[in-house]
């Protein structure tokens, strides 16, 4: 099926729509998944902290926030990814990498979730974390060109 941009209460233009849709896939495959319909939704601080409040009685700013609308019993990968570009523009420059880089860390990152991927217990965390760093090699190995991280390991992370 497909992979969908989509933008809500920001002006953004996704430029590499094409390389993450083949990653996006490329991972699903290789964690067992078929590809259902994803749509990543990038949008504002505001936009997302109220989706954050309404759905899941959270009172915070995130990153990203992940619905998983997938069949697991027929491992068919499908759901939204809300992405909220300040915090990702905040996270990068925290964590001194490119807004690029953070960016494609989130989109994974929620895509993992969708594929079953916990993160709530440290081991979990631990793992995620170790799945994001795997499918970063394989999108920078797949695209030369993008300006690589200058870490894929950053222990303070907490996303």
């Amino acid at each position: 099926m497909s992979v969908n941009y989509y933008t809500e209460d920001c002006d953004f233009t996704f430029r590499g729509k094409g390389k993450t849709t083949a990653w996006i896939r490329q991972t699903a495959q290789q964690e067992g998944w078929r590809m259902g319909a994803v749509s990543i939704i990038f949008c504002s601080d505001p936009y997302l902290l109220e989706i954050n409040r309404k759905y899941l009685q959270h009172d915070y700013f995130t990153d990203i926030i992940t619905f998983d609308y997938g069949e697991a019993e027929q491992h068919t990968l499908s759901g939204d990814l809300m992405i909220s570009l300040d915090t990702v523009r905040e996270n990068a420059q925290q964590f001194g990498v490119t807004f690029e880089n953070e960016l494609q860390r989130v989109i994974i990152h929620g895509i993992l979730h969708l594929c079953g991927h916990e993160d709530k217990t440290p081991q979990d965390f631990d793992r995620m974390k170790a799945l994001e760093n795997q499918y970063l090699a394989v999108f920078y190995a797949a695209n030369p060109e993008s300006p690589t991280p200058r870490s894929t390991q950053n222990p303070n992370r907490k996303s």
